[in-house]
């Protein structure tokens, strides 16, 4: 087999691997190997050929993966779903938090929830609470700051 065919075929197996991964990584091997492919034309010496893959593929990834992380991966922003997104809402207690009973209930976008102070407090029936986060399938509450205007 000649060698600019070897670069070929492996190249089409890193763009076509690229394909099933979502790193951008393997890319810039089958760029790489396609550079190697075009240096093959000219000199048979396989070192050389490796060693400018292997150059290549290192340039090509250091230099882009700035320009990945800033415009490809900080534009997707995470979107909160599921259970976290009740983290930082606001809920009613429906069931008290007292200091004989730890767990309590809270209803959070009409979803009634157990829940846990905060700090171990009570908190009584009908207060008003804010998620602070999930522990296993329990909110951790805390009472909400209420803000009153002059």
């Amino acid at each position: 087999m000649v060698m600019w065919q070897f670069w070929l075929i492996v190249a089409g197996v890193f763009l076509i691997g690229e394909i099933f991964t979502a790193g951008f990584l393997i890319f810039w091997l089958g760029i790489a190997a396609v550079l190697s492919m075009l240096v093959s034309i000219f000199t048979d010496n396989l070192i050389v050929q490796a060693s400018v893959f292997v150059i290549a593929s290192g340039l090509l990834i250091f230099f882009t993966k700035p320009f990945v992380d800033k415009y490809i991966t900080k534009n997707q922003k995470s979107v909160k779903t599921n259970a976290f997104s009740v983290i930082g809402k606001k809920g009613i207690v429906t069931k008290e938090m007292s200091s004989t009973s730890k767990f309590g209930q809270v209803k959070v976008d009409e979803e009634i929830w157990t829940a846990v102070s905060e700090d171990s407090k009570p908190i009584p029936e009908g207060t008003e609470i804010e998620v602070v986060k999930i522990d296993g399938v329990k909110l951790v509450v805390k009472p909400a700051v209420i803000v009153i205007a002059k």
